[in-house]
């Protein structure tokens, strides 16, 4: 079985190696001080700071794989690669709510790198589904569970 490929933008790609190495160089070494520390009281099997610690271990170890799997699917989107004609992963797009009149601007990302706080949302998301190969000046619906929104496209850019 394949696996499915991640999209990642350049800042996107130096996050997770970023987060990768702190926990393979940081974490790992904190966690493993630990085990040893609880294993120094005594008990373990009645020992709740050996469990806690090998639960984290195990939580650690468990996000080194995904990134690391995340990582080698990657294909990485260049600011040189995003077309300021279509919406696609990596443009910046403004668009405005044509009920509320509301303009707002989202950062179109793969889903590893999603965060609507930051307003970078994914490529698979409803908006970015509805908006992805889409022309400025272009009306597109939404297809939310409230409803539908509606939304033009006012701008793209890198």
């Amino acid at each position: 079985m394949s696996e499915k490929e991640v999209i990642l933008t350049q800042q996107g790609l130096r996050k997770l190696e970023d987060e990768l190495e702190h926990l393979k160089s940081v974490k790992r070494r904190e966690v493993a001080e630990r085990i040893k520390v609880a294993i120094g009281y005594g008990d373990i099997s009645e020992n709740s700071e050996y469990e806690d610690a090998k639960n984290e271990q195990a939580f650690i170890e468990g996000r080194i794989m995904t990134l690391e799997k995340m990582l080698r699917n990657a294909r990485i989107i260049n600011n040189d690669d995003v077309n300021t004609d279509t919406v696609s992963v990596g443009s910046i797009v403004t668009l405005k709510d044509l009920e509320f009149g509301e303009l707002v601007e989202y950062n179109i990302v793969g889903t590893a790198e999603s965060d609507p706080f930051q307003n970078k949302i994914s490529n698979e998301s409803p908006v970015g589904r509805a908006i992805l190969g889409k022309q400025k000046g272009v009306n597109v619906d939404v297809t939310v569970p409230a409803g539908i929104i509606q939304y033009q496209i006012i701008d793209i850019k890198k």
